[in-house]
């Protein structure tokens, strides 16, 4: 029993103690657990641990030593900082440049100056601290990833050295402020460029002396400033490309007020000759405009502009405006003048824009004289050369095609060949005040091309051909009538026309007096001949033989009558079908032929009928004798020779020279006979 009890105070004693053991060893875990973290803590600070007492490690020398390498950098590099610092404070700094550009200015070149120090400075102190590095790591003062460390700083430090210009040291703020100073340039330009008004009811002379100073002066001066900054900051391309690009525009934007759509005609649809008149005359005085008013101004106004930029860039600058702006598209459409087909009187169109080019001259050298404007004096030169050439060329052709015209029928109504109202026209156009001086030159110039000498003597001799084959043209003409008095209508025509159109002019005081005399002496001859075998005819029908006291009793006194009328009434019908298809185009020759045919045919007819008209008058037929009155006769004769509103095209020269492409001169003469150079 004893025993027992004593089994059983041991068992409980025993779990006791085993109670006891497993609250240590709970307790144990529980430290164990919160040990671990301190212990992974004390093992990550342990190689930073290790790096702070390295110096330690190092050799005395060494640590006594670097004191001094710090210093040496940590000066430069603190000098740095501060820029820095300042730069980004001259931010703040940085106005608007429209509101206050002195300001603005200012402030950007004090930030020039920071940023030159800053990049001055910088490579030293970078210098100074890759010194420091190189020491550390040479005499193992710090560890290898702190060194590391370092080593990639100074690298990023040196990529931003080699990058400064562009911008990267202060994180682009120069190249920003510099964008808005460009903008801020754009901007002047832009609104104080404005296109010159025009207006169509006002000459272009009276526009010019409206038009306005390009830029006012305090503009001037404000692009003055902006320019010097930009130029000290190598922007002077892009202000270049602002200004020509504005300043172009503006000229375009006043010259399409003059509507210059014809610079675009192309050569195919220039070939219609009289279109050519027009648009040259608008070309003379729009050029004129464009290059006294519109040019001379931009070209005062950039040397105005970039003349204190100390750099010679104001010429390059105006090119490209003159270029761009379309000074290239006035010579393209000479040059279009130049290509299409060699007309007669297309010699005075080229005429003419030689006369405006040569006017213009002393200007263009002025103004397109350097080397800037190579592109624009070569178009020019070129221009000149075709102009001269091809009014030379055509002018000595003429003679050539004037006898090929010889070939041709003469007018079917015995009118004037547009042949010979052109050349009297066209040469006496050639010898006027206007024309003379400047064939005279360009024949000049192109005879000295060939190194051949020119006096004045060829040009008269050379139109004094044109006239004596004009000449033969008419004889020649004359000839190819089947009907002897339509020919004589004809050299009465045509020897009135040279007569009357060349007295008192340049060629007529050429050919001469007694030449024009001669000429009015023939008309007055075929004059005379045409009546006399026509119309001169006619009276001889009403003769009053046997009808003397009714010789023959009162019935064949009728029957004579009625004979001698019908024969009247036939050959005048006859004649007047045939000759109211005739022309006299000049109406005082017209009015006198009318009236020198009535005075020989009416008063015989009117004495016939008021002397044997009563004969005939109860007789059934009468009406069929007696079918015009002498009014009526009068009113028909008068309505003889008018001119009809057509064109002639019996002018086709048969063999055309092959300088004239197209039919050359002969297409000028298949015009109406009225046909004139104007």
């Amino acid at each position: 029993m004893a025993s027992g009890i004593k089994g059983i105070e041991k068992l409980i004693s025993a779990r006791k103690l085993l109670e006891t053991s497993l609250e240590k060893s709970r307790a144990l875990c529980l430290s164990l657990e919160k040990a671990g973290p301190r212990l992974d803590e004390i093992n990550q600070r342990v190689p930073s641990l290790h790096a702070a007492v390295r110096p330690i490690w190092a050799q005395k020398e060494a640590l006594d030593a670097v004191g001094g390498h710090i210093n040496r950098a940590v000066v430069p590099a603190a000098a740095v900082l501060k820029v820095f610092d300042a730069i980004h404070g001259l931010e703040k700094s940085l106005s608007d440049p429209q509101s206050d550009l002195p300001g603005y200015l200012s402030v950007l070149k004090r930030l020039e100056e920071a940023l030159k120090f800053l990049g001055e400075n910088c490579g030293m102190a970078i210098q100074w601290l890759d010194d420091i590095v190189e020491y550390l790591e040479d005499y193992k003062v710090a560890d290898n990833g702190y060194i590391l460390n370092l080593k990639n700083a100074l690298k990023y430090l040196r990529e931003l050295q080699s990058n400064e210009e562009k911008g990267w040291l202060d994180g682009g703020l120069l190249e920003a402020a510099l964008d808005r100073l460009e903008n801020e340039f754009r901007r002047l330009l832009t609104e104080n460029s404005v296109p010159l008004p025009m207006s169509s009811s006002s000459s272009l002379g009276e526009q010019a002396c409206l038009a306005p100073s390009p830029l006012p002066f305090p503009v001037i001066q404000k692009l003055q400033a902006i320019l010097g900054r930009l130029i000290a900051n190598n922007r002077l391309d892009k202000c270049i490309s602002i200004y020509v690009e504005v300043r172009s525009s503006n000229v375009r934007a006043s010259l399409q007020a003059l509507n210059l759509d014809y610079l675009e005609i192309s050569v195919s649809e220039f070939n219609d000759v009289q279109s050519i008149e027009g648009y040259i005359a608008q070309w003379s005085k729009h050029l004129e405009f464009a290059v006294k008013h519109l040019f001379e101004a931009e070209y005062v106004l950039c040397n105005d502009v970039f003349e204190r930029t100390g750099l010679d860039v104001w010429r390059d600058c105006f090119a490209k405006i003159a270029a761009q702006a379309g000074i290239l598209a006035f010579l393209q459409f000479g040059k279009t003048v130049t290509e299409s087909k060699k007309d007669p009187v297309k010699l005075v169109k080229l005429l003419d824009i030689f006369a405006s080019l040569n006017k213009l001259r002393p200007d263009f050298n002025r103004l397109f004289g350097g080397t800037a404007c190579t592109e624009i004096q070569n178009i020019t030169r070129e221009l000149i050369r075709r102009v001269i050439e091809g009014a030379a060329e055509i002018f000595w052709e003429l003679l050539n095609q004037v006898v090929l015209q010889r070939q041709s029928p003469p007018p079917p109504d015995g009118n004037i060949p547009g042949l010979v109202s052109f050349i009297t026209g066209y040469c006496n156009r050639l010898l006027g005040d206007d024309y003379k001086p400047i064939l005279t030159q360009v024949l000049a110039i192109e005879r000295s091309w060939k190194h051949e000498k020119f006096q004045e003597r060829l040009l008269f001799d050379e139109i004094l051909n044109l006239i004596k084959a004009t000449e033969l043209n008419l004889e020649t003409w004359s000839k190819g009538y089947e009907d002897a008095v339509l020919s004589y209508l004809f050299l009465m025509n045509n020897h009135w026309h040279l007569y009357k159109h060349l007295k008192g002019t340049k060629l007529g005081s050429l050919l001469g007096d007694s030449w024009l005399k001669e000429h009015e002496q023939y008309k007055e001859y075929y004059s005379a001949i045409y009546l006399r075998e026509s119309w001169g005819k006619l009276p001889a029908l009403l003769s009053r033989e046997g009808l003397i006291l009714f010789s023959g009793g009162r019935a064949t006194a009728r029957d004579l009558v009625k004979k001698r009328l019908k024969g009247f009434n036939e050959a005048f019908d006859d004649m007047y079908k045939k000759q109211s298809n005739w022309v006299v185009v000049e109406k005082d020759l017209r009015e006198r032929t009318c009236q020198l045919i009535m005075q020989a045919v009416v008063p015989v007819y009117r004495s016939f009928m008021q002397n044997y008209g009563p004969l005939i008058e109860q007789d059934a037929s009468a009406s069929k004798y007696a079918k015009y009155t002498a009014q009526s006769l009068e009113k028909m004769l008068n309505s003889l020779f008018q001119p009809k509103p057509v064109k002639y095209g019996s002018f086709r020269v048969r063999q055309p020279s092959q300088k004239f492409s197209n039919g050359g001169a002969a297409d000028q003469y298949r015009t109406s006979p009225t046909t004139s150079v104007t």
